[in-house]
């Protein structure tokens, strides 16, 4: 994976449980993750509330990509074997995306192809642009 950090301002919208931004690693517009303020690994060390602001956050989210963005449909990750704390992956399938298939082993081949051809300033303003597009929405 890449080592350094492309989008790191690139916030869509920050609570006092969650934080939704832009994948800061991989320069694929609309690569969104949703992270937990507080230091957890899984989904069952959420709290009620962080529970009930989760599935509201996300919601609102995938409904902004798809009728917004016109992102139709998405893969979700999490994993918990990662150093980092919880996050979700709302990885988007985009028209570009589907000479590489529609199966899980996909995605890989995608994200190195995005690190190896798309690191330029076309993508990045297109990929600041689905962020602002969405902080008007979430917010």
């Amino acid at each position: 994976m890449a080592e350094k950090i492309l989008f790191q301002d690139e916030v869509v919208i920050e609570t006092k449980l969650f934080k939704i931004g832009q994948d800061w690693e991989i320069p694929i517009p609309g690569f969104f993750s949703i992270a937990t303020v507080r230091k957890i690994d899984s989904f069952d060390e959420f709290t009620d509330e962080e529970c009930e602001e989760f599935i509201f956050l996300l919601r609102k989210l995938r409904k902004g990509m798809r009728e917004i963005l016109g992102v139709e449909d998405v893969y979700f990750f999490q994993n918990e074997d990662t150093n980092s704390w919880f996050h979700l992956w709302v990885f988007p399938r985009l028209n570009w995306m589907k000479n590489f298939g529609t199966k899980i082993e996909s995605v890989r081949p995608i994200m190195n192809y995005s690190l190896e051809n798309m690191q330029n300033e076309e993508v990045f303003e297109e990929v600041r642009k689905y962020v602002k597009i969405m902080k008007e929405y979430m917010n």
